[in-house]
């Protein structure tokens, strides 16, 4: 199984402040919960996009075909309306949608994950998760492995490092058998 833990992950967990090199790393989510925000990303999305793209991943030489591909995604009517609302719903400053309340409350609470699992992280995550990987193990009752992935790797472990993200996938098929 993969999945991808962020650190404050809920509204609770943002509550509390994170030293300001940590804080710095996440600017974005400040200043998407301005109405300026809002219309700068609406704005520049494509530029935005590819500045956060290096900021998270900056070994990643990553050329304009590759981010082009993925780029298109963000000229649905709804992408801004989204990602606003998601940092605005993480941040606690508007409501999520009711109907799934039950659902958040039992994510928030981090439910034990059963299957098979292994995590990854890049050592040169500009997005960077639980500074110690044996916090991530206490979220698991199965079988379970992290793996920290050298070389200059980001957040975007499928490209940047593609071999070893699907050698995970075979690896927790077979931790699976």
């Amino acid at each position: 199984m993969f999945r991808d833990f962020e650190i404050g992950s809920s509204q609770e967990a943002q509550k509390s402040p994170l030293p300001p090199k940590a804080e710095l790393q996440w600017w974005y989510q400040y200043y998407f919960a301005t109405e300026r925000g809002r219309a700068g990303y609406d704005k520049y999305r494509h530029d935005f996009a590819k500045l956060i793209w290096a900021i998270a991943s900056p070994k990643w030489n990553f050329d304009d075909a590759t981010f082009d591909r993925t780029a298109v995604s963000f000229n649905n009517p709804d992408h801004v309306g989204i990602v606003i609302h998601n940092y605005r719903f993480r941040l606690g400053l508007v409501a999520g949608e009711s109907k799934y309340d039950d659902l958040e409350k039992r994510l928030v609470e981090g439910p034990v994950i059963t299957v098979p699992s292994i995590t990854l992280e890049g050592d040169a995550n500009g997005a960077p998760h639980y500074p110690d990987a044996n916090t991530y193990r206490n979220k698991f009752s199965g079988k379970y492995a992290h793996r920290d992935i050298t070389g200059g790797v980001g957040h975007n472990l499928p490209q940047e490092a593609p071999q070893a993200f699907a050698q995970a996938i075979v690896d927790v098929d077979r931790l699976s058998g």
